[in-house]
């Protein structure tokens, strides 16, 4: 019986092989089948890993297939859905507040004008506690 070793070729043998299209083919469709792996068939015909997967690349049925496939439940669709029209609804709350934020800045800007005096700088002076007095909280025990 002969030894593996005795079957194997050389390096320079096996630089000289080239297989056909329908071989490659065959081989692609054997192993998408499921008949046979891809270690096997490196193997059997002593053909680097790589040079089979490009083989599945170039001639597999995936060769074109450039789309994910994504499996959602219904009840994912519909959470989804959900988030997004919360998120839909609270972006649109925050316009109207920036709108009424950015509306009040500008009335502080035109009363500054008008009368003259530093609203802004007031405002930032004078600090209410919860109960609306201005002055400080002094507690005398």
């Amino acid at each position: 019986m002969a030894r593996r070793e005795q079957l194997k070729m050389s390096t320079s043998e096996r630089r000289r092989r080239k297989f056909s299209d329908s071989f490659k083919i065959q081989k692609v469709r054997e192993i998408e089948t499921g008949k046979t792996k891809v270690s096997e068939i490196c193997k059997q015909y002593e053909v680097s890993s790589v040079n089979v997967y490009r083989w599945l690349n170039k001639f597999g049925s995936m060769q074109d297939n450039k789309e994910r496939l994504i499996v959602e439940t219904e009840s994912d669709t519909k959470q989804l859905l959900a988030l997004k029209k919360k998120v839909a609804e609270l972006e649109r709350i925050i316009g109207q507040k920036q709108v009424l934020i950015d509306f009040k800045d500008k009335m502080i800007d035109i009363a500054e004008e008008t009368y003259g005096i530093d609203i802004k700088k007031k405002l930032s002076t004078l600090q209410s506690d919860t109960s609306g007095n201005t002055e400080k909280n002094t507690d005398s025990a």
